[in-house]
């Protein structure tokens, strides 16, 4: 198995194949929070992070870019629930309130948030952000910030 790099606080991944170390890492320890979200530019790996996160987590539906939905539900075998939100298409506050985003982040259940800096106020007190920066090589720098 292809290890990434530690870089500091920053994880440095230069292989699709070390993702999957890497989401493992993630999950162990990181699961106190239920809310992660992930910012990058278009293109950078969001949505194929968590889709190898929720490969870790035992996820056993289809993984998939809920970007003209706002929300896709997926379950594990043990039917444990994770939400998958893409906010990129949100053009305005008010449509995550009217679909009850709210009450997804306070379930208590895992919610994976793509583009959120317009939810941001939304937000419980708790989160994880993995920040996900496109390197010259393809590369791909990790910072994972937890804000408690």
């Amino acid at each position: 198995m292809v290890n990434y790099q530690e870089v500091g606080e920053q994880i440095l991944v230069t292989n699709p194949n070390q993702l999957v170390p890497l989401a493992r890492k993630i999950v162990e320890t990181q699961t106190d929070h239920s809310i992660w979200l992930f910012e990058g530019e278009m293109g950078a790996g969001k949505t194929t992070l968590i889709q190898v996160l929720c490969a870790e987590l035992g996820v056993v539906d289809q993984v998939t870019s809920p970007t003209y939905t706002l929300i896709h539900e997926y379950r594990d075998a043990a039917d444990q629930v994770y939400y998958h939100f893409d906010f990129y298409r949100l053009t305005n506050f008010q449509e995550a309130i009217d679909i009850g985003c709210e009450e997804y982040f306070d379930s208590g259940n895992i919610c994976f948030i793509e583009w959120p800096g317009l939810i941001k106020s939304l937000l419980p007190e708790r989160w994880l952000t993995i920040g996900i920066e496109v390197q010259p090589d393809n590369g791909r720098l990790i910072k994972l910030t937890r804000n408690d």
